[in-house]
């Protein structure tokens, strides 16, 4: 999506808010939590805020002073420029639900600051998603309070749109005279028909761009096609890191302010109309949201990752990231992650490569299976052989059939085993 010619506006506000063996670690919940809340140390979280500010600073007062990868983007309706006579860009968020250290609302700001507009961010919420529970959403709505006391402190009005998409988002950008609208990536079959619904329903001179905001190589970039494993990707990944493993600039208070206010969210509304099972509660060791997720970054790097290399696969050894909830919401970003981790190469050479392969190379391999493989959820989406092999041993004897019931309780060791789970 390119802005037509304009004439530049007025530098930027520098401002900016506060920070808010072969599993991948997008993190993970393990014995350290027992159902009690994180401990951590407060004073070593604001060196990490701090630093991260500064970090930001550093690669560039605004997105419009930094070099953006325009590899990230990639257009999906065929408008190539912002509409003539637009009143402001909107950044639909989606997978990635933070402000800061967010490629896609960074790209919006981009379009909105060059063009001297309003910038809006607005959220759908559905009534229910695939098998997501209360915990779920619980946490996901939590984390968005956040988005949203954050974007009312850059002046960034944040809309939470109740319904589909498909029913809500076309009306926001035709009231609001949206000139353009940015959004993240998900490789996921429901996602990506929210997508095409938007492109088919949006005014034909409104163009829809679509950012990789949570890979650190943007899918579509790490490879043009579906790989067989982690050895055929490793490479491409590594290769392209270079270009996209830098630091962020801050997304910062927006000069051009909106015309009119967001409406006031009742969260507790929100909340009570999920159509959701409520049975499986929310948990109390994680505080959702970008700011407790980096003090989870923080001690991880502090505490467990010199123990991460060896102690990973133990389920007795506190040494995983245990940021897997913040990573799942969009609410960390990896690549921040990353860019704290790999300061300690030089003194955990074994966990810092781990944590990169399982962080960076499996995750990512996981998306690329799921945006080139329709099927990635289906027996036919396995490989060919595989589907022989099943069709070939389909029919063997098996040595004991049984039933959930006839199992009776079972051994302490594997009850023990599944409660991180729970």
């Amino acid at each position: 999506m390119s802005p037509k010619k304009r004439k530049p506006g007025p530098a930027t506000s520098t401002s900016d808010s506060s920070e808010g063996g072969r599993k991948p670690d997008d993190g993970g919940t393990e014995a350290f939590a027992a159902k009690k809340k994180l401990k951590l140390d407060d004073s070593r979280t604001q060196s990490l805020a701090e630093s991260v500010k500064e970090a930001r600073l550093s690669a560039g007062a605004s997105v419009v002073e930094f070099p953006y990868n325009k590899r990230r983007v990639r257009l999906i309706s065929p408008a190539p420029d912002l509409k003539e006579g637009a009143r402001g860009i909107l950044y639909w968020m989606s997978r990635d639900q933070r402000v800061q250290d967010n490629w896609a609302f960074l790209y919006a700001q981009r379009l909105a600051l060059k063009q001297r507009l309003p910038l809006h961010v607005c959220f759908c919420l559905v009534p229910k998603f695939l098998d997501a529970t209360i915990r779920h959403f619980g946490f996901m709505l939590r984390g968005l309070e956040e988005v949203a006391e954050e974007c009312q402190l850059l002046d960034i009005p944040f809309h939470l749109l109740v319904g589909f998409a498909k029913d809500t988002l076309p009306r926001f950008v035709t009231q609001h005279v949206i000139g353009g609208v940015v959004t993240d990536f998900s490789p996921l079959r429901v996602p990506m028909q929210w997508v095409r619904d938007i492109q088919e329903r949006l005014p034909s001179d409104v163009p829809l761009a679509q950012v990789d905001a949570h890979n650190i190589v943007p899918c579509w970039v790490a490879s043009e096609k579906q790989e067989y494993g982690a050895r055929t990707i490793r490479r491409k990944i590594h290769d392209q890191l270079p270009k996209f493993l830098t630091e962020f600039p801050p997304v910062v208070k927006h000069p051009f302010p909106a015309g009119r206010p967001a409406e006031p969210i009742n969260w507790e509304a929100c909340y009570s109309s999920l159509e959701v099972d409520r049975s499986v509660k929310e948990v109390e060791w994680a505080t959702p949201g970008s700011s407790f997720g980096l003090k989870v970054l923080e001690e991880f790097v502090k505490d467990r990752l010199k123990s991460f290399g060896s102690d990973r696969n133990n389920p007795n050894r506190p040494a995983l990231s245990n940021l897997s909830p913040w990573f799942h919401f969009g609410q960390v970003a990896v690549q921040r992650a990353i860019l704290e981790v790999r300061k300690h190469r030089a003194r955990y050479k074994e966990s810092v490569e781990g944590f990169i392969e399982e962080a960076v190379v499996r995750r990512e391999l996981a998306d690329n299976f799921c945006f080139y493989n329709p099927n990635y959820d289906k027996v036919e989406g396995a490989y060919d052989w595989a589907k022989t092999t099943l069709k070939l041993h389909a029919k063997d004897k098996r040595s004991h059939l049984q039933q959930a019931s006839d199992l009776g309780p079972l051994p302490p060791a594997v009850g023990y085993s599944q409660h991180p789970l729970i």
